[in-house]
């Protein structure tokens, strides 16, 4: 099965927080996660890093 990018929205809805908390999340780890869709690739790191389990 593909996995597809997903939006900041989509994502932040998965932890239960709004978009906003979760840039928030990303500049208080100072982390550099690009604008627009995120790739599957930065899913799997900001799940890791935030402790939650892989959505596919």
């Amino acid at each position: 099965m593909s996995r597809k990018p997903k939006s900041r929205q989509e994502i932040a809805q998965e932890f239960g927080i709004s978009a906003k908390t979760l840039s928030r999340w990303f500049l208080k780890e100072k982390l550099n996660i690009p604008k627009g869709l995120i790739s599957p690739k930065n899913q799997d790191f900001i799940y890791e890093k935030f402790g939650k389990e892989k959505h596919y």
